[in-house]
């Protein structure tokens, strides 16, 4: 939800994404396939809310939550859905990135989406007035870092090393990216991959997903009961790689 990377490999993609939150947040449920639509669509769920984070449907499309858009806002609730409720009804249609072209999210609170849609990587901004769509190059690497937890400097920084990393790791593996999502910073705990700031806002997951051309696998690491589950979809069609 705040802490999310996109690495291509040669005939795969790999996305992974930490779960910044509040420790008092309602526990998640663990990674489990839901029929929207008529479609498999497997996600962990927010057993408060009843949205999510991170999604794979069946076709091949993903798509990840960060919180905010391009800086850190003022909460003004109440609003009227949650983000990951929104998310749920991006990536359920059969073109997702047209459906958040056309959603009126007035009455929603910022955030990120990063989309990967019948091949094309977006990532998708509402600052809670405008949205912001950019197409972006699926044969590069990205990492965002969550506008509402991390500031400008921080953001640098992570970015930095990211790029060492991937210097170090041309073809990195998912545990390697794994790693790289647990174990990377300088020591600072509050802004580390793996935060905790206080023990009241941490990392309390690690979600990570191996895109391939006819299925995608879902790692989930649960930090707080130091549980991992893994689910396996295959896809419907050759959406993901062509």
């Amino acid at each position: 939800m705040c802490t999310v990377t996109f690495i291509p490999a040669k005939d795969k993609f790999f996305i992974t994404s930490n779960r910044d939150e509040k420790i008092l947040r309602n526990p998640a449920l663990s990674p489990t396939a839901y029929s929207l639509e008529g479609a498999n669509i497997i996600f962990p769920k927010d057993s408060g809310a009843g949205g999510t984070w991170i999604a794979m449907h069946e076709n091949g499309n993903i798509i990840v939550l960060l919180n905010g858009g391009f800086k850190k806002h003022t909460p003004t609730p109440p609003y009227i859905k949650s983000r990951g409720i929104v998310l749920l009804e991006v990536i359920k249609t059969i073109s997702p990135f047209k459906t958040f072209s056309e959603l009126n999210l007035s009455g929603v609170e910022p955030f990120t989406l990063v989309l990967l849609d019948d091949s094309v990587l977006y990532e998708c901004r509402w600052d809670g007035k405008i949205k912001y769509q950019e197409e972006l190059n699926p044969t590069k690497s990205y990492i965002w870092s969550s506008v509402t937890l991390y500031n400008e400097e921080i953001i640098q920084k992570r970015e930095q090393w990211f790029k060492e990393w991937l210097a170090k790791n041309p073809q990195p593996t998912m545990g390697d990216i794994l790693n790289f999502h647990l174990f990377t910073g300088d020591g600072d705990k509050h802004n580390d991959l793996r935060m905790n700031r206080n023990g009241e806002m941490l990392t309390l997951s690690v979600t990570a997903m191996e895109i391939n051309n006819d299925k995608g696998i879902m790692q989930y690491h649960d930090l707080l009961k130091n549980e991992l589950y893994k689910q396996e979809l295959h896809f419907t069609s050759s959406y993901a790689i062509q």
